[in-house]
Formats: structure tokens, C-alpha cells, sequence
């Protein structure tokens, strides 16, 4: 295999380099390196700037209006946007709901939906996971009852990621309660602005309002927006989970933090002398480098996959269970890198502008937030525990 960069690969890295330097306001960058609170407007604006360069689905083909970008290129932009300190792109519309309404939608939905997903004008959110239903999903009992041309939604789903942000939903209901578990699902597009819902925050252990409970209250969605046939919701909701693991990898970020870890343990904090010259500790950082080589070479073949149009399969399971260990891992590192002060959580360290008692504006408070915070990878998305599972399943056949 070779894996040197090709002439026309190198062009690219340049191109979106320069493109970068123009184009990533100073202050958004700011707040992604110094890992402060991004607002809806922060994410939304950046979205809209790719946009107008065609470039904000990196995964899409071309007859959909993406940039139809080979699995090098994405990656290359992916690693790129990272370095750069670029805000993410919002995944659930763009690298989630839209290969779903690609691959099962109808004409219809695909014109209407796919658009403003790519422009920007509708943001999304996932209803996967409810109080009795997470890792077990086939056991969900929200209920959609079809009523003439409408369905009426009534439940509750939670762990619900930036919904509060949110102009769209897309749903796992139920609406055949005698047929097994699977079998009576389906998959709704459900208008966030719809009366009868209701959005409320969870605090997560960090403090940080990032997920939310929603309950549907008598809902009314047409019929239209349900994804294909009606209870075959758990063939499209298994295919979105595969490009959704996919994502989870953050290759660019996790280069981003191990550059920034290395950095950290270079320096000398309180007299002391630094932690990258403790071989154990070198050690570790070779190590999850080591790891994050392999995943890069795993995401580059997965991507080739979606580029080909075939679905992810039980490769995105390894993506997701070595890209949320890889992630955990650096947060750990970068905490012991600084010591005592990561000791201290500082809600107000994750605004701009916040300086600590010295007067210096440091980002080492909010290290607690992030590690806090990434306690969840190994579970969301299918847990660690179920993605082994599949993995022995699907690819060792046991």
C-alpha cells in the first residue's frame, strides 16, 4: 500500500490550506483551539462559508451537490479544517440524515430536504434513544398512530445531542406495537417547530447544556416525511448508525490534541521538569499515536466505501470503538500533562476572553470540562460493548 500523497492530493492540502487562511475568522478559530463554548451562530455561520464554497458535505457525490470528493480528499479536508481550529460541522444532517434520504427517500423528500440540509437552512437532530431504550433501541415505545394523511407522535426521547439548536428531527417510532421489536419501526422527518414538542436540557456532569430531553405531545407529521415503507424504520436506522460511527473517529482532531498534548508535556510546570522526559509517559504517547496511525488507514478505507456508495458495514463499529478510546485516552493524557491544574473546573474559563489570576488566558481549566465530557464516546452511537458484539457477528462470524 502506498501512502504518500499524490501530486494532485498535495495541490488539494494547498488549496484548502489557502482557503482556510481567507476564509476562518480569527475568532472561531480561537475559540476551537482554546476549546471554548461554540453557539449555534458560530457553527451555523462556518457551515454557511463552506457552503458558499461548496464545500460544506464533504461526503456527498456530485449529482446531490456535493463536492464529490475521493476518500483522500475528505480526509485530507477533514485533517486540515482540524489543524486549523475550524469549527465541526453539524453531523446529523449532513453525514447522517442525508445519505439516509440519498439512499431510501423519495424524489420528493431528496428535493426538498437535501437542499436546505447543504445550504444550511435546516439544522438537525437525532430521536434514536429513549428512558428505556438505548444500547436495547428495538425497544423503543415512542408511538406514531397514523391518522389519515398524518401520523400522531406521542413519547419521549432523550440523550438528544443539540436539539436545542435544531430546525429538524428525524425519529425512530413505533407504529405496529404486535409485530417484533424490529419490525415495527419506522423512520420519521419530524419539523422541530411542530406544536406538541417540547425541548428540555439535561446538564451533563460538566455543567454543559449539550443534550436535552424532547417529548412529542400528539404530534401531527404527514405521512410524507416517513422514510420509505412504513415499520422497515430499523433497515434505514441501522444504515445511518454506520455513517454515524464513521464520524466518530475525529482522526483530525484527535492529530490535533496529540500535537497539543506533546506540547504540553514539553513545558516545565511548577519547577518541576516535564512530564515527556518520564519514559512511562512517552511511552503512552507513542503508543495512542501508534493507534491513531491505524485508525487513519481504517477511516481511509471506510470512506472509500461510502464514496463507492455501499454502505459503511461493521468496519465503522472499529472506528467507533478505537476512535472514542483513542479520544478518552488523550483527554487522560492531556490531564496528567498539566497536573494540579486540571484539577480545577472553571465554567467561565470556556468564554473568550476569561483570564486566570495571573492575568494570562490559559485553556488548561477547561481540560476538566473536555475529559468530563468525552466520558460518553465509549457509549453513544451503541455502546463499546454492543460494537464488539457486531464485530464478532458480522466480521469473526462467531
Amino acid at each position: 500500500m502506498n501512502l504518500e500523497f499524490s501530486e494532485s492530493e498535495r495541490r488539494f492540502r494547498a488549496e484548502v490550506q489557502e482557503f482556510l487562511r481567507e476564509h476562518l475568522p480569527a475568532t472561531l478559530s480561537t475559540k476551537v483551539l482554546g476549546l471554548k463554548r461554540l453557539t449555534r451562530d458560530d457553527l451555523m455561520s462556518w457551515h454557511r462559508t463552506l457552503y458558499a464554497k461548496g464545500w460544506s458535505a464533504p461526503p456527498w457525490p456530485r449529482e446531490f451537490g456535493g463536492p464529490g470528493w475521493t476518500a483522500v480528499e475528505q480526509h485530507i479536508f477533514d485533517e486540515e479544517c482540524a489543524r486549523a481550529g475550524a469549527p465541526p460541522l453539524i453531523p446529523f444532517g449532513v453525514r447522517m440524515v442525508a445519505p439516509v434520504i440519498m439512499q431510501f427517500g423519495s424524489r420528493e423528500q431528496q428535493e426538498y430536504f437535501l437542499p436546505r440540509i447543504l445550504s444550511g437552512e435546516h439544522a438537525w437532530c437525532q430521536g434514536y434513544s429513549e428512558p428505556g431504550a438505548g444500547s436495547d433501541l428495538a425497544s423503543l415505545t415512542t408511538r406514531a398512530q397514523r391518522q389519515g394523511d398524518h401520523y400522531i407522535v406521542n413519547g419521549q426521547k432523550t440523550w438528544n445531542t443539540l436539539g436545542h439548536f435544531a430546525d429538524w428531527i428525524f425519529c425512530l417510532v413505533r407504529t405496529d406495537s404486535q409485530a417484533r421489536q424490529q419490525e415495527g419501526i419506522s423512520f420519521l422527518l419530524i419539523d422541530m417547530k411542530s406544536p406538541g414538542i417540547t425541548v428540555r436540557p439535561i446538564p451533563l456532569i460538566d455543567g454543559e447544556h449539550e443534550v436535552n430531553d424532547i417529548f412529542f405531545d400528539n404530534v401531527e407529521v404527514p405521512v410524507g416525511n416517513r422514510i420509505g415503507a412504513e415499520n422497515k424504520g430499523w433497515t434505514y436506522a441501522k444504515y445511518l448508525l454506520g455513517h454515524e460511527r464513521v464520524n466518530i473517529a475525529q482522526v483530525g482532531q484527535a492529530r490535533r490534541e496529540l500535537s497539543r498534548l506533546k506540547q504540553l508535556a514539553a513545558r516545565e510546570l511548577s519547577g518541576g521538569r516535564p512530564l515527556l522526559e518520564d519514559t512511562r509517559f512517552r511511552d503512552r504517547i507513542a503508543a495512542v499515536e501508534i493507534d491513531l496511525l491505524a485508525l487513519e488507514i481504517t477511516v481511509m478505507r471506510v470512506l472509500s466505501a461510502e464514496a463507492a456508495r455501499r454502505d459503511p458495514g461493521a468496519e465503522s463499529s472499529v472506528l467507533k470503538i478505537r476512535g472514542a478510546e483513542i479520544q478518552q485516552t488523550l483527554s487522560e493524557l492531556m490531564m496528567q500533562a498539566v497536573g494540579h491544574y486540571a484539577v480545577a473546573y472553571i465554567p467561565e474559563a470556556l468564554e473568550v476572553g476569561w483570564r486566570a489570576a495571573d492575568g494570562t488566558e490559559q485553556d488548561w481549566p477547561a481540560f476538566s470540562s473536555r475529559y468530563f465530557n468525552l466520558r460518553k464516546t465509549t457509549i453513544y452511537s451503541g455502546s463499546n460493548e454492543i460494537q464488539r458484539n457486531i464485530i464478532a457477528r458480522r466480521i469473526l462470524g462467531l
